[in-house]
């Protein structure tokens, strides 16, 4: 059969990293895919700049959009990311018939509703693996493995920086600035680390999780997402004791009254798989009502990781070209006529335990105060340290973990702890998760 003629925008790390896995795998791959897969073009901003890839054979140039226009171009592999150009480069190029590769979250997060209802309509495939956690299968897992599962939630660190960071606050007693210029001189984060540290990154990641584990639109503009900058390194010590990690996370979860999609610093018991998992590696974990917990872990960027799902796509793509449109897997794993427009919930609905922190004047009666609040909400404690202050005019610090209670009911208890004259400002609250694995 005849080759298949990849055109690429962009030829970065990643898409070097494709180049070099197409090349050194060739033999193996074209066994897989049934047909020999090879980039001829390339779109670049700078045509002349030195490549981590041989380009010999690849038609080097600035005009993408003479490669999605191009009659001898089958597939597109989009890797300039952002979402404004990269939208109306993969929307003419599903307009021209060609099947579409990508590992960008951001274009897929915000705009993929509409790009998977036009490559519907078009009869070509977007394929996105790379897209959520770089190298972990984690698309094809949920969308095709996990197929007979009626999918109870899913959680993970799918932001390897804001891992990195915290697990240097963790092990090495850095602050978060030391630990954030450490993850940068690594190249972990970028200089303006703002989408991977306040969550947006992985925000994007959950949005298309979310879809696939529950057959909704992608959701993007109703998660919940809170970053990891104002962690304090002593919420960090007190968690420890009282046998937690601090994790950031990203949750998507079903409640009878509709979904949770949220991204927020979380405690995980340390016993817990995913409080385990450090550095700037990634880890999923998906509970499905006959299968049970699985995990997924593994490289969530860099060129080798990355590439290897890029490449999967090519070949799934490949494999997939000659097969009626109505007959493969649909791009959010539900059939597109049985997507269901489920109720997102606000963080005031989130059920999950909790964990706060409070200064308090040390004086007789605190305690039983701060106790009664949370009895009169029903809401269990969990555990309670209470940090003596270390004299006699310095405050009490009093941290709780609460049992899974709703958050409303939570929020009622610390504003009346704030409304105590014993009280000093500043209460930390976090929230807690209680996975079955």
């Amino acid at each position: 059969m005849q080759p298949v003629n990849v055109g690429l925008l962009g030829l970065g790390t990643v898409g070097a990293g494709a180049v070099n896995l197409l090349e050194r795998n060739g033999v193996e791959i074209t066994r897989r895919a049934g047909r020999e897969i090879r980039v001829t073009r390339a779109a670049v901003r700078n045509p002349d700049k030195a490549r981590e890839c041989d380009v010999a054979g690849i038609d080097i140039g600035t005009d993408c959009n003479a490669i999605v226009t191009d009659p001898d171009i089958h597939v597109v592999l989009e890797l300039i990311g952002g979402d404004t150009e990269a939208y109306d480069l993969v929307m003419a190029a599903i307009a021209n018939g060609k099947h579409v590769v990508t590992a960008n979250k951001h274009l897929i997060a915000l705009h993929g509703n509409e790009i998977f209802a036009a490559a519907d309509e078009a009869g070509v495939v977007v394929s996105f693996e790379a897209a959520v956690a770089g190298g972990i299968p984690i698309i094809k897992a949920m969308r095709e493995s996990l197929a007979a599962n009626h999918i109870e939630w899913v959680a993970g660190i799918i932001n390897g920086t804001g891992n990195f960071i915290l697990s240097q606050m963790m092990f090495e007693d850095q602050s978060f600035e030391d630990a954030l210029a450490d993850a940068q001189r690594l190249g972990f984060a970028e200089a303006d680390p703002t989408f991977d540290v306040e969550g947006i990154d992985a925000a994007h990641k959950l949005a298309i999780i979310g879809a696939i584990a529950f057959g909704i639109p992608l959701s993007f503009d109703k998660i919940f997402t809170q970053g990891i900058r104002d962690i304090d390194s002593v919420d960090i010590e007190y968690c420890a004791e009282l046998g937690y990690r601090i994790k950031h996370l990203g949750i998507a979860r079903r409640q009878d009254t509709g979904v949770e999609l949220r991204v927020h610093p979380t405690l995980v018991s340390q016993k817990a798989l995913l409080a385990n998992v450090e550095g700037e590696k990634n880890a999923i974990m998906v509970y499905g009502d006959a299968v049970g917990p699985t995990v997924y872990y593994g490289a969530g960027a860099g060129a080798g990781p990355t590439a290897s799902s890029v490449v999967a796509d090519l070949i799934d793509t490949v494999r997939i070209m000659s097969i009626d449109p109505k007959g493969r897997v649909p791009h959010l794993a539900f059939q597109p006529d049985a997507i269901t427009n489920e109720t997102v919930l606000g963080p005031e609905d989130f059920i999950c335990g909790h964990y706060f922190r409070v200064q308090v004047a040390d004086q007789i009666g605190v305690m039983a105060e701060i106790t009664r609040a949370l009895a009169d909400q029903k809401i269990g404690i969990e555990a309670i340290l209470q940090k003596d202050p270390p004299t006699a005019e310095d405050d009490a610090r009093v941290m709780i973990v609460t049992k899974e209670a709703r958050e409303s009911q939570l929020m009622k208890v610390l504003d009346h702890i704030r409304s105590l004259p014993y009280t000093r400002d500043g209460i930390v609250h976090m929230r807690v998760a209680q996975f079955e694995d």
